[in-house]
């Protein structure tokens, strides 16, 4: 029988057993390591199985609108690329308050583009008075318009609630439940939330025209 010092001096790592683990990064790309000794040769798994577990990557659309008013609706940049959608929420004018999303259908529909960003340092305030005209505008021509950011969530949330503070008279709580309502992710950052407690629309403001 070897004692362990025999064994240790005769153990070679060619006599250690491939080993093979595959991993799937948070992207989703499955790779396969295999380990023979210190060195691991790393190739793409190009098997596909049925079910696969842990990280899931989310690619579908967000489709869902939130409708807020007969003329105001809200959502994200994929319901605003969609004209299936459009065309079904019977949209005519789109407020397009994301940074860096390009108008889909600028034959098609009426667009008016301010480019945020969604910082908590962010004046949203300053952008209220545009965003409420543009939003009247629709509302005379008798059409309906859509308020979308990038994700539906943090932008156009703040802009619809700052929009119903000003031209429907509500209180900050009631605009928010009602924005909530409408789309449950609405969910605008704490800068604006914070923006949108304090803020006081004039009792007198008037637009006066388109």
């Amino acid at each position: 029988m070897q004692s362990l010092a025999q064994e240790i001096k005769s153990f070679s790592k060619t006599n250690l057993r491939k080993q093979c683990t595959r991993v799937t990064t948070l992207s989703g790309r499955r790779i396969i390591e295999t380990w023979k000794g210190s060195s691991v040769h790393v190739v793409e798994d190009t098997v596909q199985t049925e079910t696969t577990f842990g990280y899931v990557q989310d690619t579908s659309w967000d489709l869902q609108v939130g409708a807020v008013k007969p003329h105001l609706l809200l959502g994200s940049q994929d319901a605003a690329h969609d004209f299936g959608t459009m065309r079904k929420f019977k949209v005519t004018h789109i407020l397009n308050v994301a940074y860096g999303v390009e108008n889909a259908f600028p034959d098609l529909f009426i667009y008016k583009t301010l480019s945020i960003l969604d910082q908590p340092d962010t004046d949203i305030i300053s952008y209220l008075q545009e965003c409420t005209q543009f939003i009247e505008q629709a509302k005379a021509e008798r059409g309906v318009v859509l308020v979308h950011c990038n994700s539906g969530v943090s932008r156009c949330a703040a802009v619809v609630i700052g929009y119903l503070m000003s031209r429907e008279g509500q209180a900050f709580d009631d605009a928010l439940a009602l924005v909530k309502s409408a789309r449950p992710a609405s969910c605008p950052n704490p800068g604006f939330l914070d923006q949108l407690k304090s803020y006081k629309p004039q009792a007198n403001t008037h637009i006066n025209g388109h």
